[in-house]
């Protein structure tokens, strides 16, 4: 492995950036616990990070959009792979949208026109009736003191 950085730029760099080095400069995938063992290995840190910090490694792998986790449990960079799997996550996320529009319309279905029509300004206003309010008593902050004393 030839990654071509100085150990003060590693230090510098997020675990992450580091590991997109290593996939990228071996073309290799890698499991979790060996490509973050690379990683401490040439950040020159201490062996313990590895169990104190590999579940938050982990984590960052997972939510970052840079990587993906194949099914023999190795970690790739997704620019690697086909798009195919990409497409498949876009089609799914369409079915939804077009579900969620059939719900809107659904909804919006609900009103025959004449009704919506029939709404007016006036009939907002008899809405926000007064009467939510009458059980309400107002107090002035000196009232309250003298109740707590």
């Amino acid at each position: 492995m030839a990654i071509k950085k100085s150990k003060e730029e590693l230090e510098l760099m997020s675990n992450k950036d580091v590991a997109e080095l290593i996939i990228e400069d071996s073309k290799k995938q890698f499991k979790t616990l060996d490509l973050f063992t690379k990683i401490v290995k040439l950040k020159e840190l201490p062996e313990s990070t590895i169990d104190k910090k590999i579940a938050d490694f982990y984590m960052q792998l997972s939510t970052d959009k840079r990587f993906i986790l194949l099914e023999n449990g190795k970690w790739d960079l997704k620019h690697n792979h086909t798009s195919d799997k990409i497409i498949k996550v876009d089609e799914y996320d369409e079915e939804l949208d077009d579900e969620s529009e059939l719900d809107e319309e659904e909804d919006d279905d609900d009103l025959t026109e004449s009704q919506e029509d029939s709404y007016t300004d006036d009939d907002v206003d008899d809405y926000d009736d007064d009467d939510d309010y009458k059980d309400l008593v107002v107090v002035d902050e000196d009232e309250m003191e003298q109740d707590i004393l």
